[in-house]
């Protein structure tokens, strides 16, 4: 019998990009190994780290079993979903419309949500001063993005037709929206899809990696 592919080091603390790899390789039943990085330790900071994901955030991967067979290390949350898309063909079309769909809201989220949620969580719960303008900015343009995905999601279950890496992607942020002031109430498209997203057993085992060290 052939010998059983080697896992993919998964390079992950549990943060909402984090998740992001976590949940595709559970939904693509790919074998994994998890590499803790405590980012609250400074860990990504590492030369070891750093020759894998230059810019020091997690996640990162390494396939040993990459294209031509070879080894190849991947960071970027966004490349890495589209990456094991490619490879194993799961939750990123291939045909060029519905592809242009995915990638949309895959940058949109990569470009705007997360970055926008993260900077809400910042000013509103990590900053070492209050300050109102910036609390009142984040929240407002976390409020302003929700409100675009409840209008699309009022017109289909998923963010891009069907399950896709861009669903994943916009998980991790959209779970903490009380962390971020927001009001799921006003949202109910959103909030549906949501809890659709959070249902999937897959998506709960990709959140339950590492879950401990988070609290």
């Amino acid at each position: 019998m052939p010998a059983a592919p080697a896992p993919i080091e998964l390079y992950y603390w549990p943060t909402p990009n984090g998740w992001k790899i976590s949940i595709m390789l559970e939904e693509c039943g790919l074998p994994y190994a998890v590499v803790p990085v405590n980012i609250s330790k400074g860990e990504q900071f590492k030369p070891d780290f750093l020759a894998i994901s230059p810019n020091n955030r997690i996640p990162a991967i390494v396939d040993p079993d990459g294209p031509g067979g070879k080894p190849i290390s991947v960071f970027e949350s966004g490349a890495i979903l589209q990456y094991l898309g490619r490879k194993t063909g799961k939750f990123y079309p291939t045909d060029e419309r519905a592809r242009v769909e995915v990638e949309q809201w895959l940058y949109w989220q990569v470009g705007g949500l997360g970055p926008m949620a993260g900077q809400a969580h910042h000013f509103r719960i990590y900053a070492p001063e209050k300050i109102d303008y910036a609390i009142t900015r984040y929240t407002n343009e976390v409020a302003r993005l929700y409100g675009v995905m409840n209008k699309r999601l009022a017109e289909r279950e998923f963010l891009a037709g069907d399950y896709s890496i861009a669903d994943i992607a916009c998980l991790g942020w959209s779970k903490l929206w009380e962390r971020q002031g927001q009001d799921v109430t006003r949202f109910p498209h959103f909030k549906r899809w949501l809890d659709t997203v959070k249902a999937r057993p897959a998506v709960q085992r990709g959140l339950a990696v590492l879950a401990e060290e988070r609290k």
